[in-house]
């Protein structure tokens, strides 16, 4: 290999100029950006380059749309449109009757739009299970998202997925919880993440709405056994739809004097 720091920059020039075999040699194409992701339906721009000086030919070749928005002898610039699945772009150009060619791949991705809590049953009592359940019900690429079920700012669980097809596809995750005191005083909810750092993007991330699980606490085995009234009220005490219980015996009307 020759070396231009001991020629200097009049005579590397020179034998750039004279000497077709050296810029053969180091004939290059480039395209920017390596890796593209792009919602459905999206576009992005390409650009295609090369470090031969005088490029015989060069382009770009996709089966999508493309319009060259601008373009000099050493590169020119591309927008892709209507990209709707996944598929491959190649840059290409020709020096000195070599063709070179550099490709990319393009993926789409499904952005979480719509994430869904549910829990079941939204009253339980106090050291009884209840269930978390989040769902996604379109996202792509699947192997790029974690679900993450949230009590407070506190991670309870993190759901992640095998890779499968390109298209979007149902996520859920789900969580089996024994009640606490202190669920009373939290909200839950389901964090989305999709992370398309690998692809060439950045990471996308949706919540659920915030969901209240009330909690209440049985009476006790000797509570339960007292008679009359207030041993009912002390056990329906926190439960749905007994608010107004009292624990005092219903006043009656005496007899009407004469």
């Amino acid at each position: 290999m020759l070396s231009l720091h001991w020629w200097g920059l009049p005579t590397a020039l020179l034998v750039l100029l004279c000497c077709p075999g050296f810029s053969e040699d180091a004939f290059q194409v480039n395209m920017w950006p390596e890796q593209l992701v792009v919602e459905p339906s999206g576009s992005l721009e390409v650009n295609c380059s090369t470090n031969c000086v005088r490029p015989d030919l060069g382009g770009l070749e996709t089966p999508l749309p493309k319009v060259l928005l601008a373009r000099q002898p050493q590169w020119q610039l591309y927008l892709i449109s209507n990209i709707s699945e996944d598929t491959a772009l190649y840059c290409y150009f020709t020096c000195a009757g070599k063709q070179l060619s550099k490709g990319a791949n393009v993926s789409v991705y499904h952005p979480p739009k719509l994430v869904m809590l549910k829990l079941q049953p939204t009253w339980v009592a106090m050291g009884r299970p209840f269930t978390m359940e989040c769902r996604v019900p379109a996202v792509a690429p699947l192997e790029s998202l974690t679900l993450t079920l949230l009590r407070g700012r506190d991670p309870l669980h993190n759901q992640t997925f095998g890779r499968a097809t390109s298209a979007p596809q149902e996520a859920t995750a789900t969580l089996s919880i024994t009640a606490g005191r202190e669920d009373s005083h939290h909200n839950f909810s389901c964090q989305a993440e999709l992370d398309l750092r690998a692809q060439g993007g950045g990471i996308l991330r949706s919540f659920s709405e915030p969901q209240v699980l009330q909690v209440y606490a049985l009476a006790s085995e000797e509570d339960r056994c007292l008679p009359g009234p207030s041993g009912l009220a002390e056990t329906a005490q926190g439960l749905p739809g007994t608010a107004g219980m009292s624990s005092g015996a219903p006043a009656t009307s005496g007899p009407q004097g004469a």
